[in-house]
């Protein structure tokens, strides 16, 4: 489909004045229809939630039938802009597929029939069917599952007041291997400054597609303004590939040699920061020794990337430190050793001696930190309101292995409801709770999870639409739009203490609500009232203010707060600005820095490129290594993923903007591999392996390499009642096999598969 400027925007006009709500249910007792917006406010400062970032937004309704979206100038970061996703939030809010009422199961789990009920009696067949598995299998019986961010808390609040210790986010879908690798090196997660970079070097971590509005922004004015050099190591020629200085087809699996070769480069040519290595780092020999033999001619027979660029980039990078950022990814080719990879790339950093630095890496300063540096309070400390919840005694299901000990308190192994549900390993689940997360497209071979939401006794899930998800559920209960509704203060602390806060634009449309009023008013129905003294979001928001009311309205006015001076703690220029901004501010090294001031959370206090604990939960991982995965069989392709600048992974692709604008996902497929098999564009091909079959449209370009095929992920829908989404593209999770990567439990995500002409 062709769009010309002019028609897209009349489109948009058009969608967004559409506002008759109707059912698309059959057997439905009320419709709603002819709905007039309600504002709150002439303008309303929020936060968007067309996917994680959560950019601050600035909202306003316009003749009672739109909402005007628009980035929230105070929000420097993001450069007051939003994103195509997150300009088409009124698209999601008119939905007539949407759901706004509690829905009901009257057939057979995910045959797709269901029936609208009251809250009063969704609460209640809720709190009796739990608390019958309860009865009879104990609280840990039941899962609870969300992605993490804004809200998530209030539901695993919830399951500890019921006694259930099985708590998990999407972590091992996405973010997880990232995160514990850096809690495993450094003690905490930690932050990249692209912004001021002057060389960046990119695994995949494709930011012109899978949009970070505040770290997009600070990559391209990198680029643009100062210059920096931009090195791509991807597989296929993607949107961050075609805005590098120099692309390297890599092959899929192999970055983590790539990376160790540069640090066994930087360690024999003497290029590291010797002084930072000494003074922040522990296990540096046994790196050293492992890294010995990796050199770059080995780097090269493993991942088809010339030795000679090896070394040159690495000695590019040496000379441009301490301003280089080598990005640790967020979703990048998957293997098994994911955690290593991971490992690799955040030691290639260590061994430039970038952290806290500008233009390489940081850990974000919130407001108690940064007021104890400064010697006065500069920013407002928020509180954590809550009550005392019970102690929960059974164990977790992932508590199995010690090797995942990193994970327990972390999100959790998110695909191990499916071993308990299917295997009772180490007993089986009998409900589980979803909320805000979609499973059957984030998750790995989608038919296992299906037969497992079929092997349990039952289910609620929580959303706006009824995702794959919702459809295997037995009680759907609609949540608010991100602008129907209010939540807490969020911290968005960067090198200054920041904050923002999502306030709703429009009155709630038909009878749905906000999930943590959900989660608060299902603990009361069942018993848990002692866990909830609070009435409502206001409540909230002013425990979290500590009372202090100026605070609490002027968040609300602006959308987002930021206190106080940058700060980097080994960077002169911001630790003199912020000495002389501070009277009473901790006094200065002689270096002029607070280096002094930087300390990890490890058990050594120190940056482990050698781990003792790791080697105690994982004996032979203590050290970061380079270990051979079979990704393919010989006869078959590789099968990689990744994100795109419309979508959300598995929840916009119903969005009717979003739809219209790209619905659908072609395979990318090299000319000599398509010529080989007989296939051109548009064809449509089968994409299979022993884990599942998909039909879709063959995509031939050079951008690709010949051994490898790609698809952007969250198509390919199976359930019905997402009309846009249906049966439009690959479901990518059903052709990824159930395979879980040691110490960082991810679902991995690149698979062997052969691809024929339909």
């Amino acid at each position: 489909m062709e769009f010309s400027r002019r028609s897209f925007i009349k489109g948009a006009g058009m969608g967004g004045g559409a506002c008759a709500l109707y059912s698309i249910l059959p057997g439905t007792v009320a419709t709603l229809s002819a709905v007039e917006l309600k504002a709150k406010a002439a303008e309303v400062k929020s936060a968007c939630e067309m996917c994680s970032t959560r950019c601050p937004i600035s909202a306003r309704v316009i003749d009672d039938k739109n909402v005007s979206i628009l980035g929230n100038d105070n929000a420097t970061p993001f450069g007051g802009k939003v994103c195509a996703r997150g300009g088409a939030g009124h698209s999601l809010l008119y939905d007539p597929q949407r759901v706004v009422k509690p829905l009901k199961r009257v057939g057979e789990r995910g045959e797709g029939k269901w029936q609208e009920i009251s809250w009063d009696e969704a609460y209640s067949t809720i709190a009796s069917r739990l608390n019958q598995i309860k009865k009879e299998h104990g609280p840990e019986a039941v899962a609870f599952s969300s992605k993490s961010g804004s809200l998530h808390r209030h539901l695993f609040n919830l399951a500890r007041g019921f006694g259930s210790p099985n708590t998990f986010t999407h972590m091992t879908t996405c973010p997880g291997a990232y995160i514990i690798a850096a809690n495993a090196m450094l003690g905490g997660r930690i932050a990249r400054d692209l912004g001021n970079s002057k060389y960046i070097v990119n695994f995949g971590h494709n930011l012109y597609e899978g949009i970070n509005m505040s770290e997009t922004r600070g990559m391209m004015n990198a680029q643009m303004d100062k210059g920096a050099k931009l090195v791509v190591f991807e597989p296929r020629f993607s949107i961050v590939a075609d805005k590098a200085d120099e692309w390297h087809a890599i092959k899929p699996g192999t970055d983590i040699a790539i990376a160790l070769a540069m640090c066994h480069v930087l360690i024999k040519e003497d290029l590291y920061d010797k002084a930072f290595v000494k003074q922040y780092v522990e296990g540096f020999e046994e790196f050293k020794q492992e890294v010995a033999d990796f050199t770059p001619e080995r780097a090269q027979a493993i991942s088809e990337v010339n030795a000679a660029d090896i070394v040159r980039i690495t000695r590019e990078m040496a000379k441009a430190a301490p301003a280089v950022c080598v990005d640790f990814g967020h979703r990048a080719t998957f293997t098994t050793e994911e955690f290593d990879l991971r490992r690799a790339l955040y030691a290639v950093n260590i061994l430039l001696g970038n952290i806290e630095r500008e233009g390489g890496l940081y850990f974000k300063r919130k407001a108690k930190a940064y007021n104890q540096l400064a010697g006065e309070m500069v920013a407002p400390e928020l509180a954590s309101p809550g009550v005392s919840l019970p102690k929960v005694t059974a164990k977790r299901i992932d508590q199995v292995d010690e090797q995942f000990s990193m994970l327990w308190s972390s999100g959790g192994i998110y695909q191990s409801i499916l071993d308990a549900a299917l295997e009772a390993k180490p007993y089986a689940i009998k409900g589980w709770v979803v909320s805000r997360s979609n499973p059957m497209q984030t998750m790995t071979d989608r038919a296992r999870i299906e037969k497992a939401m079929k092997a349990m006794d039952f289910i609620v899930c929580c959303d706006v639409y009824i995702s794959e998800t919702a459809a295997f559920a037995d009680i759907i209960l609609p949540e608010s739009t991100y602008l129907e509704r209010d939540e807490e203060i969020a911290d968005r602390s960067g090198k200054n203490p920041r904050y923002s806060v999502r306030q709703s634009v429009v009155d709630i449309i038909g009878d749905t609500r906000p999930s943590w009023q959900i989660w608060r008013e299902l603990g009361i129905a069942l018993g848990l009232e002692q866990y909830y003294p609070w009435q409502d979001m206001s409540t909230l928001r002013l425990a979290q203010a500590k009372g202090d009311s100026n605070f609490l309205n002027q968040v609300l006015k602006e959308g987002w707060l930021s206190y106080g001076k940058p700060l980097m703690l080994r960077e002169p220029r911001l630790v003199k600005q912020f000495a002389e901004a501070y009277p009473n501010a901790r006094s200065v090294d002689e270096d002029g820095t607070y280096a002094s001031a930087l300390t990890f959370k490890t058990p050594s206090g120190k940056i482990e490129l050698s781990s003792k604990r790791v080697e105690n939960m994982a004996p032979g991982r203590g050290v970061i290594k380079y270990r051979d995965v079979q990704l393919k069989q010989d006869d078959e392709l590789f099968f990689i993923q990744g994100k795109v600048a419309i979508h959300t992974n598995g929840a916009t692709h119903n969005i009717p903007m979003l739809a219209n604008l790209m619905s659908d996902n072609g395979l990318w497929i090299h000319p000599l591999t398509a010529g080989r098999l007989g296939i051109k564009s548009g064809d449509d091909i089968r994409v299979y392996n022993a884990t599942g079959s998909e039909t879709g449209k063959a995509l031939v370009t050079p951008g690709i390499r010949p051994d490898t095929v790609f698809a952007y992920m969250g198509f390919g829908s199976k359930n019905e009642e997402l009309k846009r989404a249906y049966g439009k593209g690959i479901h990518c999770g059903n052709l990824l096999p159930d395979v879980t990567s040691p110490i960082a439990g991810m679902n991995i995500h690149t698979a062997g598969v052969k691809v024929e002409k339909v």
